[in-house]
């Protein structure tokens, strides 16, 4: 397919002041839907994550609320942020059994990582508060080392159709989440700077994660940073880290100064395009994986309280998703629309390693 450098345009092509200004991405749990979820969670009493799925976790009206969103992820803006929930009221656990019952309801969970990682905490494991970031010396942090510290996180996606986050945290707020639609910067580069565009449609090395994929043979593969599917939805893929680490590779092509220059335009038009908005206790964010980034600010935790930041994280393959481009199935395993794909191990739903 011929790559097509006019604007895409849509409601996946929002801006952060657009955002900003209609919060109708948020949406709230009525009380008698958080009943319905209560009597769900108690269904499952006992059971952990991967130990049911959504037959087990009746949900006959918020069900309809869920199939909504799960429209709105695909069709619309990519963007939906669910409140309600209030975490001071369930044990740890019940707030991750009402967390992946929602979910199961949206789609398949996956394996973030190769020893069996199907619902994530998000917390500084550092030890220390420290930041990890990737300034200093040495090969190139790993994008999981830097989220489990209080640095910031840079743009980037996770491998899967449907981002889910919790925000667990106990007593704090889960610092500022940042948020920016691909279509917009894409439709912003397709105005400014169509040359470095046509560049993102082209190639870039990447490297696995061995802290998530483990050793492969095919450690090292290349990708666009933008594409698009057959029937010519877009998607975009894309982690400067994974990028930079490929760089520690002989084998791989050193990067040019026009790729360089594409990366850091894309990285600014994130920064002038994006949402910013703090992460309330209790509210879920769900994110399209092919059409938006997202990001954090650096935060720090309450040590003399004992408040601290923890997100539940949570990889979907949904049943609505779109075709993607035959050269993605080296990363997703496969590329049909509405496949089983993406996560550490293409092919297997978290539900195989519970």
């Amino acid at each position: 397919m011929a790559v097509r450098l006019n604007p895409i345009g849509g409601p996946a092509a929002w801006t952060g002041t657009e955002l900003a200004a209609d919060r109708s991405w948020i949406r709230t749990f009525s009380a008698e839907e958080i009943a319905e979820i209560e009597a769900a969670m108690a269904a499952v009493a006992g059971r952990a994550p991967g130990q049911f799925g959504a037959a087990e976790f009746p949900l006959p009206t918020v069900a309809d609320r869920l199939a909504e969103v799960s429209d709105e992820l695909e069709q619309g803006r990519g963007l939906v942020r669910l409140g309600g929930l209030d975490p001071t009221r369930y044990t740890h656990d019940d707030l991750k059994r009402i967390f992946w019952g929602l979910a199961a309801h949206l789609g398949t969970p996956l394996p973030q990582n190769t020893a069996g990682e199907i619902l994530a905490e998000v917390r500084d494991e550092t030890g220390t508060g420290a930041a990890v970031t990737a300034s200093g010396p040495g090969p190139v942090p790993s994008a999981r080392a830097r989220s489990r510290s209080t640095g910031p996180l840079r743009f980037h996606t996770d491998k899967c159709d449907v981002l889910a986050l919790l925000c667990a945290s106990n007593g704090i707020a889960g610092g500022v989440s940042r948020i920016v639609s691909t279509v917009a910067i894409h439709d912003a580069l397709a105005e400014r700077r169509p040359d470095l565009l046509a560049e993102l449609y082209r190639d870039f090395w990447r490297k696995r994660p061995a802290d998530e994929e483990g050793s492969r043979a095919d450690a090292v593969f290349a990708m666009p940073v933008f594409s698009r599917g057959p029937d010519g939805a877009f998607t975009s893929q894309y982690s400067r880290t994974y990028v930079e680490m490929a760089q520690d590779e002989p084998s791989v092509p050193r990067l040019t100064p026009v790729q360089i220059e594409a990366m850091d335009e894309l990285a600014r038009l994130a920064d002038e395009l994006c949402v910013e908005m703090p992460f309330e206790a209790g509210q879920i964010q769900l994110m399209n994986q092919h059409v938006t980034y997202h990001g954090r600010t650096a935060y720090a935790d309450d040590a003399a309280s004992g408040a601290r930041r923890v997100l539940l994280r949570i990889w979907l393959a949904v049943p609505n998703s779109r075709a993607l481009p035959a050269g993605h199935a080296v990363q997703w395993g496969d590329v049909r629309a509405g496949a089983l794909r993406g996560g550490a191990m293409p092919g297997r739903s978290a539900y195989e390693l519970a």
